[in-house]
Formats: C-alpha cells, structure tokens, sequence
C-alpha cells in the first residue's frame, strides 16, 4: 500500500516563504511525475507545479519566478518553495504523484492528506 503524506503548511503574513514538502511510503518501484495541487475554499483543484523524474518542471502562470518544485528520489519526497507568497495562495495544497509499486505489480495515481496554506495580508 503506497500512501503520500504532505507536510510543512502553515499561517505567513504576504510576502513570506514557506516550503511544503510530501512523502510517499509503501512497495515503490518509481514515481514519475509529482505534482502540487491547491485548492481554495469552493474552488476546484488546479495544477500548479509538477516534476518529471527526468528533471524537467512546469509551473502555473500565477506561480512563475515564485515557486520551485523539487524532488529527491531517494527519499520519496517532493518539495515546493513557495516565496513571496500572496493571499490569493491560500489554500489546501494536495501533493499528487503516479506511483509504479512493486507489490502488487501496478501503477496508479496517488494524492496526499493536503496541508494549509494561510497567507495573511
């Protein structure tokens, strides 16, 4: 059983930094890609950074030249450095990830608990 566990949101006023960061546990073959997910309270989840395992990174408009995604695959983790953060970013983030697990033998999507994002002006 593969599980996602996000951590590291919390309360910043505008303009601060926060980093989240996701795990994934379990029967692991790899993890290709990552992404994050916020979502705002009556709004649908929307993508606004992902990572392939070969390197390469997308980002939303709205979070260009503010957040980076990173990985390390071997711990299983992403990461997302969110700096000059707005208001307009608080949300739950969700972290995303298609797992290939080696017991049993498939590969499926998964999406973490989500963790707050509060962003105070």
């Amino acid at each position: 059983q593969v599980q996602l566990v996000g951590s590291g949101g919390g309360w910043v006023q505008a303009g601060g930094p926060l980093r989240l960061s996701c795990a994934a546990s379990g029967s692991i073959s790899s993890i290709n890609p990552w992404a994050w997910y916020p979502q705002a309270p009556g709004k649908q989840r929307e993508l606004v950074a992902a990572t392939t395992s070969g390197g390469s990174t997308n980002y939303a408009e709205s979070v260009k030249g503010r957040f980076t995604i990173s990985r390390d695959n071997a711990k299983n983790t992403v990461y997302l450095q969110m700096n000059s953060l707005k208001p307009e970013d608080t949300a739950v983030y969700h972290c995303n990830a298609v797992v290939a697990s080696t017991n049993p033998i498939i590969s499926r999507g998964y999406w973490g608990q989500g963790t707050q994002v509060t962003v105070s002006s």
